[in-house]
């Protein structure tokens, strides 16, 4: 997007939000993501012997940026499925799952904003956003319970429920803070919408059993997965860009349609 992939921008979230390792949950044919963080001497040369210095940087940057482990889902099942992928290679108490399709800009990264949820009360925490009505049959929905401004309890969550049966119009978008307790409800949880495992699902029954605290974050979110928001952020992310924004912003102005 702009000038690097999506998936950066994740992994830069990361490392703001002062995580240290990640986790890449893919699929078959997903190569290329590991590929683009790891060291590339080739290019490396390659730039070097042309002068491209600005190119280099980036290609040595991103190759020290942060280790990846990766596992594979063999089969699309669904997020909470691939939450499960992950269960053997987490070692901590809690951990962040982030979904690339959302790209959060904000002052404080979405991330760090739900750590700092969770070292207080040192419970699951998901990411909130309101939601049109039109939009809320497209995302997991919580019924809330007001703790503090822009903190709630989540009594329980309904995934992808029609607009006139949502409990609210505070949908859950893809920043978790999960505990490691959800993995022995995963391991159970059945196919629910669309035959997946859903992580909502999972979720919802956690919460009859401990609190989970939802927070609406601070900033904006872009739907990557949407054509209209990927273009959304294409452009808001060219506007700020040192070297692009200001030709952008003329061209923009003079734009007949």
């Amino acid at each position: 997007m702009v000038d690097k992939p999506l998936i950066q921008y994740i992994v830069e979230e990361v490392l703001a939000s002062g995580i240290e390792g990640i986790i890449f949950v893919t699929r078959q044919g997903k190569f290329a993501i590991e590929d683009y963080f790891d060291i590339a001497f080739e290019l490396e040369t390659v730039l070097e012997k042309k002068g491209k210095k600005e190119l280099l940087s980036i290609a040595k940057g991103l190759s020290k940026m942060i280790d990846i482990v990766s596992v594979r889902q063999k089969q699309p099942l669904g997020l909470g499925h691939a939450v499960l992928c992950a269960k053997s290679l987490i070692f901590e108490d809690a951990f962040a799952v982030l979904l690339p399709d959302d790209l959060i800009d904000s002052k404080i990264p979405c991330t760090l904003q739900l750590i700092s949820v969770y070292e207080k009360t040192k419970s699951t925490v998901v990411a909130l956003e309101r939601l049109p009505k039109e939009l809320i049959s497209k995302y997991g929905v919580i019924s809330p319970e007001t703790i503090a401004e822009r903190l709630y309890k989540a009594k329980n969550l309904v995934e992808k429920p029609l607009p006139q049966e949502a409990p609210s119009n505070l949908g859950v978008i893809g920043r978790y803070i999960l505990t490691k307790d959800i993995f022995s409800i995963l391991e159970h949880t059945p196919p629910g919408k669309g035959g997946e495992i859903q992580l909502t699902d999972a979720l919802n029954e956690l919460s009859q059993k401990s609190t989970i605290y939802a927070y609406e974050f601070e900033g904006k979110r872009y739907d990557c997965g949407d054509k209209l928001g990927y273009l959304k952020a294409n452009i808001i992310y060219g506007l700020k860009h040192p070297k692009l924004g200001r030709e952008l912003k003329a061209f923009l102005k003079g734009v007949e349609y």
